[in-house]
Formats: C-alpha cells, structure tokens, sequence
C-alpha cells in the first residue's frame, strides 16, 4: 500500500516522527510520498524523505505562490534533482480561501506546469473551487507525455470524467471517501474506476473514519482503502494491487 500524499515535514510530527513511520510500515505501507508547500518546506520534505527512507515532492501550493520567489524555476529545479525527489506539487488553484491574490496564483501555476513539462517530472495539483480556470490552464499548458494527479479529489462525475479522459489525469483518493456526505466523491469513484485511483491521506488533515477529528497520519490509508475495496464490491488485495501499480505509473514508487 502506498500513501501517495502525505505532510511528514509538519511541525506536528516534530515530536513523534520516527513512530509515525513505523506505525505506517506496521500496517502495510510500504511507500510514502511526503510533500512540499513551499521553498522551505519543499527543503523540509526533501531532508524528511531522505532521513526515513521515504520520496519527496517540491513545489509552491496555490497558498504560499504570494511568496513565490522571483526566479521559480531557478529555484526549484534544484530540489527536483535531489535524491528522493519524486515530483512536482502540490500545484494548482485555490479560489475558495484565496491566501493568494488569483493572478498570481495562475502565473506561478502556469510556471511550475512549465517546469514539469520542461523536467519530465509528474505534478501534484491542489485544486479548489476553480474548475473551469484550472482546466483552461490545464489546455493550454499540458501535453500529452506529461504525468500528474489531482489530489484530494472532492468533485463531481463529470469534472473526473474530464481529468481522466482528457488529460489521462489519476485522483488521489483519501478520508474524504469515507466521510458520510461524500456521496459525489463516492459517484465519481465508482464512475471512473480503479485504473484512475491513488490512495492518500492528506496528513496531517482530513483523517478517515473512523479516525476523524483526529491527526492523520500514514498508516490510515488503510481506512480509506477497505472504503474503496467495500465501495467498488472487490477485494481489498486488489484495490491494493491496483492503486500500487497507478503510483508507480504516475512516481516510480
């Protein structure tokens, strides 16, 4: 089992850190992918991923692309060539908490997409509540070699049906599946199938049920993998089988 988005820089692990993996690898996970929101945190990450063994993505999250340095490219393209360094991401739009001002949100978009076409490198994308601005991005700057997944998928049949037909994107799939008023997320799962899914957590947020309310954290993909294996009517072997063999397409893990 891989958990294909997690935050194992996060001060909130500070203090129990080594015991969070462990409890991961006792519960079946065997692959952890810890993920950058900024400069500093993708350099967090990095050092994280290196120390315990796990892989890394870099990038600027929509939040932080305020802060985003001048030179993006000159900046991140260095972290993509550290050992354990997987990806791009998370990337993306987010028009629900607007942290950054939306034009700026789109130019440091269109210019990480730019770096994972230009370093054959998968992207991570965050994406909330800018669909229709996402996807016209998305047509503009994505070519057909390139590689990514839209993680924490909270949408609609039809907006999977676009990200995987269209742009042969996978869904990262996590707590929210097993939440009770998920049921559009639940549609659109059964709708694309398992061929489209990676599992994740999210960690240190959005823990599955039964753990929810509590912090997340790697070994509780299991949760959203016995919803999935319940939700799709097949054995859990294979959900698991299935979604190992969709990270490694997508990250080589």
């Amino acid at each position: 089992m891989i958990d294909t988005h997690c935050h194992l820089q996060d001060r909130v692990f500070e203090d129990d850190r080594a015991e969070v993996v462990e409890r991961a690898r006792d519960a079946g996970v065997r692959a952890m992918l810890t993920v950058g929101e900024d400069l500093a945190d993708s350099r967090a990450a990095v050092e994280v991923a290196r120390r315990y063994g796990i892989v890394a993505a870099v990038g600027i999250h929509p939040h932080e692309a305020a802060n985003a340095p001048q030179d993006i490219a000159g900046e991140l393209s260095p972290l993509l060539r550290e050992d354990g360094a997987v990806a791009l991401g998370e990337i993306g739009l987010d028009y629900y908490y607007d942290h950054s001002p939306r034009d700026v949100q789109v130019r440091v978009f269109r210019e990480q997409l730019r770096i994972a076409r230009d370093s054959a490198s998968p992207a991570i994308f965050h994406q909330r509540d800018a669909f229709d601005e996402f996807t016209r991005i998305l047509r503009e700057e994505w070519k057909p070699a390139m590689r990514g997944v839209v993680h924490c998928f909270t949408g609609t049949p039809a907006q999977a049906r676009v990200l995987c037909d269209e742009f042969g994107l996978f869904l990262g799939i996590g707590g929210v599946l097993t939440f009770p008023k998920a049921e559009s997320v639940r549609d659109a799962v059964r709708d694309v199938g398992i061929g489209a899914l990676v599992l994740e957590t999210d960690c240190p947020y959005l823990a599955p049920v039964p753990k929810r309310g509590k912090r997340n954290e790697p070994a509780y993909v299991t949760h959203t993998a016995a919803k999935l294996a319940e939700l799709l009517a097949v054995p859990l072997d294979e959900v698991v089988c299935a979604t190992d063999a969709n990270a490694f397409k997508l990250f080589g893990i």
